[in-house]
């Protein structure tokens, strides 16, 4: 079984959970979940920190899999 760095765990959970909201927004149902997210710029920002969140825990990933070897 292939062991995960913690932080690329958490960050990934983190960002697929900002994506949530981000998609619930941009796809127009946002005011369901809280009036702020109605707009659909909110939904955008949502999507990009998720994608930085992504993107930020793929790094200790990729380090990781350096270290051992390839």
């Amino acid at each position: 079984m292939r062991r995960y760095p913690f932080s690329f765990v958490a960050l990934t959970t983190l960002g697929i959970l900002c994506a949530i909201p981000g998609a619930f927004s941009l796809a127009g149902f946002g005011a369901l979940l809280h009036p702020i997210l109605d707009d659909p710029m909110a939904g955008l920002a949502f999507i990009v920190s998720a994608i930085a969140l992504i993107g930020s825990g793929a790094f200790p990933l990729v380090i990781a899999k350096l270290k051992e070897g390839g």
